[in-house]
Parts: structure tokens; C-alpha cells; sequence
């Protein structure tokens, strides 16, 4: 567990300096990281002006310094401080103005005072800074000189998908974004979450399901994938995850499809009903997330969000306190092992039914002890319960749910009736 979760929190330390936005340098170095984890990962680029349903991918955005120079020359709001203190896709400028004129082009969080606020305007042209609220209301009268040096041009959007085969051309999707800056729990844990989880996935043999990950700026990033691979994805997904916000240590939390009842929500709240029974369920009309994208009317594919502590419900979302203090090797560890668990019920439910009529003969079988010991009568009462619901319409999920034992401790009994012929299997 340890090693897992620091190597997870290694690669958010890693990715943490880099500023990412929905297009520009900063995503195409983060691919380019994650690529040399996962070698496999393709990275894609779509140009500018590209539609995309009702969007347009807008230009490329790069930034190389901003900062603003009170009326003594002290630099303030400096980018190169604290890469939040720029309003995401400003344009460029450099002039002098009054405090009256700065005030209209300043974000603050007056009931946070002491946070910076993540603030964008990716499809309208202005120009900002965000700044605590505590230093703006310092601010002297007087005269401001703003630099902001950036560029907004013709470029490209940029995504990372990596294929996992398995045994079925049914798919598990997997995406996260991939912009976000300075925001570790909100960005970056579903980026080194999703990476880590990529790696375990393809260390399993003999895998049922066909994974999909993507690795997209959100909104527009999911909307352009969706444009472009619908019909494939309605037909092949049968269940996905889209991670975020995974890294903290406080709570764990579910947002549902948009139908509440696919095989993902199943999987999602049996898995953190036995790991976390305090968590977090909430309703779709809570969404935020690619999952509004994913679970829209006309592609309404079964991916739900399986979170720690979910986005816009605390107080460091989308500030300078979501920072590489905000999350642990702990908490990443948890989100990980949370979704690795609902992998691993995915890859191992399937429909039972009994090959015997009446209760078996489970001496004959090898199956019945010898001895009345307390923990094997235990077990017994147990493979006599699974092989009272394989009656061919119930999976595994559904039995280990009536039965309210984790599913992933059924795993052993179901393979000893296979073995012994009791029971027999299909998908």
C-alpha cells in the first residue's frame, strides 16, 4: 500500500510545476511524462477551429510571464510565484492602469480571503489576475502596471487514449482530465491515480474486458472525443469511470450515470458500501465532471465517478489550497484501491447457475469438512447460500449483495464450485 501510494503522489509532485490549461505546452509536457509510464499511451492532436457538436476546439493558449507592478514598483500577483494568480486564457496586454480600472480585472474569494481563486475564460477574450482577497483590499491608490505575455493562436487541442485488449471487444472506459493547474485534487490525483491504475490493469492476465483510457482537458477535451468515436462507444462500453478528485483523505463519495442503474453503478456502490460505508452518494443533478458529457442525452454511456472528496464540496476546490499538502500518498492510495476494486469485480462477475438439482452432495464434492470447526461451518453456510441464488438470472454482484459479503471474498468459492462442476458460468 505505502509504495503504491507514494509513487502515485511522486507523479502529482512531478506533474504539480507544469501549468496546464485546455490546449498549449503544458498538456502536451504532461503527455509526454505519462507516455514514458505508459508507453503504450498515443498522443493526438485536433487544430483550432475544429467542431466539434455545438463547440469549436478555440486557439492554443501559452503563457511565459504575467505580473502586475504596484504604484512603488513592487511586483504583485506574480505568475511565476503561484501560477493561479493569472485569469486562464488572458490576452495579452501591457499598460498602465488605475486601482478603479484594475478592481474590474482582479478575482478574489472575499469569503476565503487568504486563497487564491482558479478562474478562466476559455471562450471569451478578456484579461485578469487572481489574487487573495486579504492582499486586494490592500491595495493602494494609484497607478498599475500590468504585463501579462501570453499568446492565443492557431494551434492545437491535445489527449492521450491508451488500448488495453482483453478476451472481449467490450470496453471499460476510464478518462480524467488533463488541464487544471495548481489544483492536485481536483486535477492532478485522477491523472496520477488513472496512470498507476493503467499499469495494474495491464499486469492482469487473462483479461475479460477491452480498456479505454483517456486522458482529456475537460468539457471540451470529452465533448470533441464523444463527436468522434460515438457510435463505437455506444456499442462497445459496457461501464466506465471518469476519476477525479481522488487524492484526498477525508471521505469517499459516488456520482451516478445519468440512469443510476448501470453495471458501473452497481459495481461503484457495493464497492464502497463494503470499503467506506460512511461514503458519499450523490445525485446527478450534483454532476460537474466529464461525466455531463459522457451520460448526455443521445450518447448516454454507464460511467459514474468513483471520488474521495467530491469537487465543489470543499472549501480548497479550485483555490491555492488545493496543493500538494491537500493530498496524501494515503488518500491517492485509496482512490486507487478503490477503483482497482471495482475493476476487479468487473472482470470477475458473471451469471451463475447451478448444475444440480437440490442441494448438492458436497462430501462427494471435497467440500464439506470432516471436522465441525466453527470457521468452516462458516464457510459452508456460505457456498450453500451462493449456490442457492445461481439459478441462472442472478451474477455474482447480485448474490454477493443479497448475501452482504464483499464480492471480491466470494472469489474463492465460486472457483472451488466451478471446479467441482457445481455450478457453471456466462457473462
Amino acid at each position: 500500500m505505502e509504495d503504491i501510494g507514494n509513487k502515485i503522489y511522486n507523479l502529482a509532485v512531478e506533474l504539480f510545476p507544469i501549468y496546464r490549461s485546455i490546449t498549449g505546452d503544458g498538456a502536451r509536457e504532461t503527455l509526454r511524462i505519462i507516455k514514458r509510464h505508459l508507453p503504450l499511451l498515443k498522443i493526438f492532436k485536433v487544430p483550432s477551429g475544429t467542431r466539434c457538436f455545438d463547440w469549436i476546439v478555440p486557439p492554443e493558449w501559452n503563457i511565459k510571464d504575467a505580473y502586475i507592478l504596484d504604484p512603488k514598483g513592487k511586483k504583485i500577483a506574480d505568475f511565476k510565484k503561484n501560477f493561479l494568480h493569472i485569469l486562464a486564457y488572458s490576452v495579452p496586454i501591457h499598460k498602465k492602469v488605475s486601482l478603479k480600472e484594475l478592481n474590474k480585472h482582479l478575482y478574489s474569494l472575499p469569503k476565503q480571503s487568504n486563497a487564491i481563486p482558479y478562474t478562466s475564460s476559455f471562450y471569451e477574450k478578456r484579461w485578469g489576475f487572481c489574487i487573495a482577497h486579504n492582499q486586494k483590499e490592500k491595495l493602494k491608490q494609484g497607478f498599475y502596471s500590468v504585463h501579462i505575455d501570453t499568446t492565443l493562436a492557431p494551434g492545437y487541442l491535445n489527449y492521450g487514449e491508451l488500448l488495453i485488449p482483453g478476451k472481449s471487444r467490450k470496453e471499460v472506459m476510464f478518462s480524467t482530465p488533463l488541464c487544471h493547474p495548481y489544483c492536485a485534487n481536483n486535477g492532478l490525483s485522477g491523472l496520477a491515480v488513472t496512470t498507476y491504475l493503467a499499469k495494474w490493469i495491464m499486469s492482469i492476465r487473462h483479461r475479460y474486458y477491452t480498456y479505454r483510457i483517456v486522458l482529456v482537458p475537460q468539457t471540451i477535451g470529452s465533448i470533441y472525443y464523444v463527436s468522434q468515436h460515438l457510435k463505437y462507444l455506444k456499442r462497445h462500453v459496457k461501464m466506465g469511470f471518469n476519476v477525479t478528485c481522488v487524492g484526498d483523505d477525508k471521505t469517499y463519495s459516488y456520482m451516478p450515470s445519468r440512469s443510476g442503474n448501470t453495471l458501473a453503478d452497481r459495481i461503484a456502490r457495493h464497492v464502497l458500501k463494503h470499503i467506506y460505508p460512511e461514503f458519499i452518494a450523490y445525485s446527478f443533478l450534483e454532476r460537474g465532471g466529464d461525466e455531463r458529457q459522457y451520460c448526455s442525452p443521445g450518447v448516454g454511456l454507464p460511467i459514474v465517478s468513483v471520488m474521495r472528496s467530491k469537487y465543489g464540496t470543499y472549501p480548497e476546490y479550485r483555490t491555492s489550497k488545493d496543493n500538494l499538502s491537500f493530498i496524501s500518498p494515503r488518500g491517492l492510495y485509496g482512490g486507487y484501491s478503490a477503483i482497482k476494486y471495482c475493476i476487479l469485480c468487473a472482470e470477475k462477475n458473471e451469471i451463475l447457475k447451478s448444475t444440480v438439482l437440490c442441494e448438492p452432495h458436497l462430501g462427494k464434492k471435497g467440500l464439506y469438512p470432516t471436522l465441525s470447526i466453527k470457521e468452516k461451518k462458516q464457510k459452508i453456510n456460505t457456498i450453500k447460500d451462493v449456490i442457492a441464488y445461481s439459478d441462472g438470472t442472478r451474477d455474482l454482484l447480485d448474490i454477493a449483495d443479497i448475501l452482504e459479503i464483499k464480492m471480491w471474498d466470494l472469489l474463492e468459492i465460486v472457483e472451488e464450485l466451478k471446479r467441482t462442476h457445481i455450478v457453471n458460468s456466462h457473462r
